[in-house]
């Protein structure tokens, strides 16, 4: 039941963590990473709202708000 949840939260936080190192390094693919972090945000958050459990909230917000953090990062390349 939670397979998905679960799967789309380790991605998302992969694809996080990778675009926060190349963030740091200044590579000219960090808007690309950026974009691509915002939709498994948004994807993420969708997907742990069906759930009622407390956890399954909390991490929903998070994803949402890395998913507007992302969008603004890429106002800012």
């Amino acid at each position: 039941m939670m397979a998905r949840c679960i799967q789309l939260d380790m991605e998302c936080a992969a694809v996080c963590y990778t675009a926060a190192q190349l963030m740091s390094l200044g590579s000219d693919k960090a808007q690309e990473l950026c974009r691509l972090c915002a939709q498994f945000g948004r994807e993420c958050a969708d997907e742990c709202e069906k759930h009622d459990n407390e956890h399954c909230q909390e991490c929903a917000k998070a994803c949402r708000s890395c998913a507007e953090e992302c969008i603004e990062m890429l106002e800012v390349f």
